[in-house]
């Protein structure tokens, strides 16, 4: 089959990173690409890259990317004869599979068959039993009340895994350590669960100590066809979602067996494929405990592609995408097994917009620089749906980029990836790049030694680098700057630089930190070097110059150099600093700001702790736990906020009567208040 066998049109029911790296695939192979958008997202990248696009509706993925008679529609406007649903939203979704063969439009997918068994985690467990594939001990049954799961977690024995029968991307898994905890965990991942994936149907399942997250990468045709391309290591997660990938897996590759683990645990994967008559890519997951590396367990198979895919597309050198549509379209595997070399390793970063030293907290906001040149470097790639200008909200899955990188062994690209994720620059959101280079530095991860529950011990042993003199200094004087301080078009009257006649006053720049702090730094300039002074410390010598985005500053006896940005729009004046891969950002505070943050200093002061609870970030209210009135004690948690597909619970902060301004299902800002806690009631 030549390209020209092919479909003329694609349309791609998704978004983001997977919906420009289809694009590209299709791009290569002469195919017309139609991309679908919400209407928050009409100037994202996906949408400027694709041939074509269509709006499809609002920003809530309900009524947009997961909605299909919208999908459908779009198709027929554009005349796409198939459909690649990337991953996540519809992409093993059976209903939709139907109504696309129901309208004579290709799904570029596995068969019905296919999703119908692995679309469910209790009938595919259940099912690859029959195969001869091994399986984690539990209970997985449909229809189960918590009373039953209750009732045979006993036999199971904790701590145990709860987990979410449809879906995945560890939404709505929870690990439960006792008896105890076990009602109202159920109670919250049936929510999640029915939030995420409009099915609340349970299973429970052994929690294996020290697990390694090891999946195997299938392609299959419609002949008869099944071959495995490797496997691949994803054992750094952290709430069930991962953060590094990697292929090959260090702990296969460290048996001293031949090769046997690797070749059984391929096996497994293509015979799971075979059983469900499976066509095109797909990908079978297993766990294997640390302390019994030869012996695996089947978790699920993922009717798709998936996130991590481009590992093994860089230690193969196949194009996982290019053969979905050449399989949808009818063309047999020309790949055979031995056809299969793995050369090299290749590990890759997923770059969330998060804040990991807050819990992992999930960012918004908007770019207001973006440098990923780093994908020309040699054995770098960057999969990435951002532009200059993207706005992050919460709407949708917080992950934005990923960075791959290749080497001729482990280290090697370790090595590679921490350069390039040195290099990466994001501004305008926080994301977890710093985080990252502190990960893949780690001993630990050098050494292969890793696990699913690695990152929640680590992450108290590692070090976040915070803003210091060095970085206010350099904030202020690049505000203080004539040519880069005044946004175009400012009045030279308007400029409050301390210039008189005679010697030049103290100027002082008021910069807001993180949790509503502040500091002033008083600048005097002379001979082109000033003297700062950040609050009542010390006066010191500091000199800045400019390159293009670059500021390189000289002060106390130290060279510093950061990217740095200044913005004037929706959330005031603010400047954004970057080295390495660490960035921050400082608000630039007029005179009223700077009295309103020093009042919450002082309240907070006098009260030790904050009695305003506030939303970390835009979502919906998808939880209240008490009634106003309500005496609380410190810790209590009073209400979930849900966004970018994750559910935030919120406590008090101190003791007293609470006071509630939201109720459950509504929509709530970054930075609302949602409850206040009032000390001085009696009881309080």
């Amino acid at each position: 089959m030549t390209n020209r066998d092919l479909f003329d049109t694609v349309l791609i029911a998704n978004r983001g990173e997977i919906a420009c790296r289809v694009i590209r695939t299709l791009r290569e192979l002469g195919i017309r690409s139609v991309a679908v958008y919400s209407e928050a997202d009409a100037d994202a990248r996906h949408v400027s890259e694709a041939d074509d696009a269509i709006c499809i509706g609002p920003a809530a993925a309900s009524e947009s990317y997961l909605k299909i008679d919208a999908i459908i529609d779009a198709c027929r406007r554009s005349g796409a004869q198939a459909v690649h649903p990337g991953y996540g939203f519809l992409s093993e979704n059976l209903d939709f599979a139907l109504a696309l063969e129901a309208a004579g439009i290709t799904f570029i997918g596995p068969g019905i068959e296919a999703l119908n068994v692995m679309g469910d985690k209790i009938r595919s467990k259940n099912h690859v039993i029959a195969a001869g594939v091994p399986v984690v001990p539990g209970i997985a049954e449909p229809g189960l009340t918590d009373a039953q799961l209750i009732a045979a977690a006993e036999d199971i024995g904790y701590p145990l895994l709860i987990k979410p029968s449809a879906g995945g991307g560890g939404k709505g898994m929870h690990a439960v350590q006792n008896a105890a905890d076990l009602p109202a965990t159920l109670v919250t991942a049936r929510r999640v669960a029915a939030a995420a994936f409009g099915d609340d149907t349970l299973f429970l399942e052994r929690l294996v100590s020290t697990p390694r997250h090891i999946e195997v990468q299938v392609l299959a045709d419609n002949y008869g066809n099944v071959i495995h391309l490797g496997e691949r290591e994803c054992s750094l997660q952290r709430r069930h979602q991962k953060v590094i990938e990697e292929a090959p897996s260090a702990l296969l590759g460290a048996l001293d067996d031949g090769g046997a683990t690797r070749a059984r645990i391929g096996q497994a994967a293509c015979n799971a494929a075979r059983s469900v008559n499976y066509a095109g890519a797909g990908t079978v997951e297993f766990l294997v405990s640390d302390a019994e590396p030869d012996q695996f367990y089947f978790m699920e198979m993922n009717t798709r592609l998936q996130v991590e895919h481009p590992v093994t597309e860089m230690v193969t050198g196949v194009d996982l995408v290019e053969w979905q549509v050449r399989i949808a379209a009818g063309e047999a595997l020309t790949l055979s097994q031995d056809d299969v070399v793995v050369r090299g390793h290749a590990v890759e970063a997923r770059v969330y917009a998060e804040v990991p030293e807050r819990d992992f907290m999930p960012s918004t906001g908007t770019v207001v620089y973006l440098d990923e040149s780093v994908q020309f470097e040699a054995g770098v790639r960057v999969d990435s749906s951002l532009l200059q200008g993207s706005e992050i909200s919460a709407h949708y899955d917080p992950m934005i980029a990923k960075v791959i990188a290749w080497g001729e062994d482990r280290a090697a690209a370790l090595n590679t990836l921490d350069a390039a994720l040195s290099d990466y620059v994001v501004l305008g959101v926080s994301t977890n790049v710093e985080y990252l280079r502190l990960l893949i530095n780690d001993s630990d991860v050098r050494a292969g030694r890793l696990d699913t529950t690695m990152i929640e011990r680590k992450m108290p042993q590692f070090s976040f680098r915070q803003s210091g003199d060095a970085e206010l200094v350099a904030a202020a004087l690049f505000v203080a700057d004539d040519g880069v301080g005044q946004p175009a078009g400012a009045s030279p009257w308007q400029a409050s630089d301390g210039w008189r006649l005679s010697s030049p006053a103290p100027r002082r720049i008021s910069l807001g930190l993180t949790q509503g702090e502040y500091s002033v730094v008083s600048l005097v300039d002379a001979d082109q070097q000033s003297t700062a002074q950040i609050d009542a410390g010390p006066a010191v010598k500091a000199e800045l110059s400019f390159g293009e985005q670059v500021l390189e500053l000289d002060y106390a006896g130290a060279t510093y150099q950061y990217t740095a940005v200044e913005t004037w729009g929706g959330d005031g004046h603010e400047v954004f600093l970057t080295d390495g891969g660490w960035s921050t950002r400082f608000a630039v505070l007029d005179r009223e700001q700077t009295i309103a943050r020093m009042l919450a200093s002082i309240q907070r002061e006098e009260q030790g702790s904050d009695p305003e609870v506030r939303s970390p970030m835009p979502g919906t209210v998808v939880a209240v736990n008490v009634s106003n009135g309500d005496m609380v004690e410190a810790g209590t948690v009073l209400l979930a906020v849900e966004a970018m597909k994750m559910e935030h619970q919120l406590a008090a902060a101190m003791a007293g009567q609470v006071h509630i301004t939201v109720k459950k299902g509504d929509l709530v800002k970054a930075d609302q208040v949602l409850a206040t806690i009032h000390t001085d009631v009696e009881g309080a």
